[in-house]
């Protein structure tokens, strides 16, 4: 993904990414701080998989906790998935002179999902320092079972504005 902003500032959560080891370990000890952060993210056991600016990958197993009454990966479990991968994503992208709140979710469910899912959310990055009195980010989220079929599809509208300490710079 590209970026046309000149902002650098990376806030604690890329940096604690940064600094974990680039392995199933340093995956885990993440993914378990962002369950502590975040305690409904836990119903699903995701993984983050990969995290950078503009760009996250979190994983999510196919266990009897997220199973719908037709054995299926469930609706909602789905939505939760997105939304940390969605998270997630907005966390290592928004530079800390702004901040970040989600505004809306569009889900489109595609198929059954039978088995565990992968999602990936994925942004082209605005020009952080023109965005002073706050815009629409539209943060597209791809779910995918194990063979690679999207079976759900989320459009994640986050609101990003500039933080109120850093409104007049």
């Amino acid at each position: 993904m590209t970026s046309t902003s000149t902002s650098t500032t990376v806030g604690p959560t890329l940096r604690a990414w940064q600094r974990l080891p680039r392995n199933p370990l340093g995956q885990a000890v993440f993914s378990v701080g962002m369950c502590l952060r975040v305690p409904y993210f836990g119903t699903i056991l995701p993984r983050v998989r990969s995290l950078e600016p503009g760009r996250c990958e979190v994983t999510a197993p196919k266990w009897w906790g997220i199973r719908n009454h037709l054995g299926t990966f469930h609706a909602i479990a789905a939505c939760n998935l997105a939304e940390a991968a969605m998270g997630m994503l907005a966390e290592a992208t928004v530079p800390t002179t702004h901040r970040w709140i989600p505004k809306e979710m569009t889900v489109r469910y595609l198929t059954k999902a039978t088995t565990s899912l992968t999602a990936v959310a994925e942004v082209d990055l605005p020009d952080f320092e023109k965005i002073d009195d706050g815009t629409d980010l539209v943060v597209p989220v791809r779910i995918t079972d194990k063979s690679g079929t999207e079976v759900v599809h989320a459009d994640i509208t986050i609101w990003i504005s500039r933080a109120s300490g850093d409104r007049h710079r």
